[in-house]
């Protein structure tokens, strides 16, 4: 079977989150909690406004789950250690046939980071699958959805501290991830970024995921996070990123047309430089859901994805208590395209 990812403009049938469960993901206090709560909530709820939504939630949250997003969502209950749908969940394809597809990457927990714990969620993405109704695609690549942007027409953005990992994939060369990424999503045009943004590289962080970097809203248009501060080490690091994307090619061998999308004016938290990012935002049917952050380039932001995502309602959701846990929007859900 030839598969291939879909871009996440085409149409889907559903978006598949996790509800927020005990531990990091819920940071230290029950203020944090309700805000996770709130924030992941908002983000289902949107979503819901466009297409279904189908929510795993520990056996333990179920009924609070059932109180933030009511009927409104489907819940399945599902033992999570966390709720970063994009990156436990499986990515999903479509057979030349069309039929559904989900690769089921191996998750070590970001490349076993010392704090995460993964027993459980390395089991989401087979159970997805099997939930979706859809043919399991094994795969023995330590891989996570956060860690991929594709065109639907072979392009594959991905990043040499990710994929590359000697703690997701050691001693794996960049022709075997590609090997493995065109076999298992249809990549034939594979484009390595050098890194991800400043504190993504910090413990806490996923070592360089692209989805807070990067995206495809069109075939030969690329969306770049641009960090307009020198002051701010992704100034820099953007720089780098903008430089690589310039050189490469699209699926069709032209160059791209790049389009920035600032990052917002905040430059740091309590904990250091912010990764807060724009292009961290879901596609779907009709809409686009938008990381906004109480910040006056907000309004810049929502123009930009209104431009580029043209006939598509953009709305926001208030991402901070989402990136004050390690990721955005796009992080903490996965689509499921449409087959046949």
């Amino acid at each position: 079977m030839t598969w291939r990812m879909p871009a996440e403009t085409e149409l889907q049938d559903r978006v598949w989150m996790a509800f927020p469960t005990s531990g990091y993901t819920l940071g230290e206090t029950a203020a944090e909690a309700e805000e996770a709560y709130r924030a992941w909530s908002a983000v289902a709820l949107a979503v819901a406004e466009f297409e279904p939504v189908t929510m795993l939630a520990d056996p333990a949250d179920l009924a609070v789950a059932r109180r933030w997003v009511g009927t409104a969502v489907e819940l399945v209950e599902h033992p999570l250690d966390d709720a970063w749908m994009r990156d436990i969940g499986p990515s999903f394809v479509v057979g030349e046939d069309g039929g559904l597809g989900a690769v089921d990457w191996r998750f070590n927990g970001w490349g076993q980071q010392d704090w995460a714990r993964w027993d459980l969620d390395a089991l989401v993405g087979a159970s997805v699958t099997k939930l979706a109704d859809a043919e399991l695609v094994a795969s023995d690549l330590v891989n996570e959805g956060g860690g991929i942007q594709v065109d639907g027409l072979g392009t594959v953005l991905l990043t040499e501290t990710v994929q590359l990992d000697p703690y997701r994939n050691p001693g794996l060369s960049k022709a075997q991830v590609e090997a493995e990424l065109a076999r298992t999503i249809g990549a034939t045009n594979p484009i390595w970024l050098p890194r991800g943004l400043a504190r993504d590289a910090e413990r806490f962080g996923t070592r360089g995921h692209v989805d807070i970097v990067a995206a495809i809203p069109a075939p030969g248009t690329l969306l770049v996070h641009t960090q307009r501060d020198p002051a701010h080490p992704d100034h820099e690091i953007c720089g780098r990123v903008r430089d690589t994307l310039a050189a490469s090619r699209d699926s069709a061998g032209k160059p791209w047309t790049l389009v920035d999308l600032p990052a917002p004016s905040v430059l740091r938290d309590e904990e250091g430089w912010v990764d807060y990012s724009y292009v961290n935002h879901l596609v779907v049917n009709g809409g686009v859901i938008a990381c906004s952050f109480d910040d006056p380039v907000d309004a810049e932001a929502a123009e930009v994805l209104a431009e580029v995502y043209p006939g598509r309602e953009v709305v926001t959701v208030d991402a901070r208590p989402i990136f004050a846990q390690g990721g955005g929007i796009h992080c903490i859900t996965q689509q499921q395209p449409r087959a046949r």
